[in-house]
């Protein structure tokens, strides 16, 4: 059962390294320091894109209005962070 513990906790840390990789590349984006118009750019943008987006419209559609500002990642790895804690503090079940 420790090796299922193991796997979650792996699942949680490669989506956290997916949330912040696509916040950093959109800072990237928006300061014209990665141009959409390399092709390995693109990929891995629109890859991330694909993978995070489904869970960014679920976010935003329970969030308020921002004026332009986007939570929705914030949100995200928080839950995550809260769900590392969750499987942390309750290891003993897993074993």
């Amino acid at each position: 059962m420790l090796s299922l513990f193991q796997i979650l906790s792996l699942i949680l840390d490669i989506a956290w390294f997916f949330v912040i990789a696509h916040v950093i590349m959109s800072w990237l984006i928006n300061f014209q320091v990665l141009n959409l118009g390399q092709p390995l750019v693109a990929q891995i943008w629109h890859m991330l894109q694909r993978i995070l987006e489904p869970v960014y419209s679920r976010v935003r559609s329970i969030l308020p209005p921002m004026g332009g500002v986007d939570l929705a990642p914030l949100v995200v790895l928080i839950a995550i962070y809260a769900l590392r804690i969750v499987l942390a503090n309750n290891i003993a079940a897993f074993y």
